[in-house]
């Protein structure tokens, strides 16, 4: 089971993260999500626990905790969602009876 980790400050790492979460059980993974351009922390990441039981308790003893000056919520991660669900949907422009070219 993965665990979310939000709030993060921007300068953490994965070692912080790791620290944190050693305090409960043994850390498999831990990896905080940066951004591509300017390789800066945006705040969140995800954490993988040996053990389900060790996660569960890593939820309960640390969301809303805190992390350097700022207040984490911790939680079960969802599953991604598959390509293509939601956001900006494509359309054929031409399907609203000709557009601009029935008007020239």
């Amino acid at each position: 089971m993965r665990i979310y980790v939000g709030g993060l400050p921007y300068q953490s790492t994965e070692q912080d993260l790791i620290q944190l979460f050693e305090q409960v059980g043994q850390v498999t993974s831990a990896t905080v999500i940066t951004d591509r351009e300017t390789g800066r922390s945006k705040g969140f990441g995800f954490v993988e626990m040996s053990s389900d039981d060790e996660t569960r308790a890593a939820i309960e003893q640390l969301n809303g905790s805190t992390l350097g000056d700022r207040t984490i919520t911790v939680n079960e991660a969802r599953e991604r969602r598959a390509p293509g669900g939601g956001g900006y949907q494509s359309r054929d422009r031409r399907s609203n009876g000709g557009g601009y070219r029935d008007r020239y």
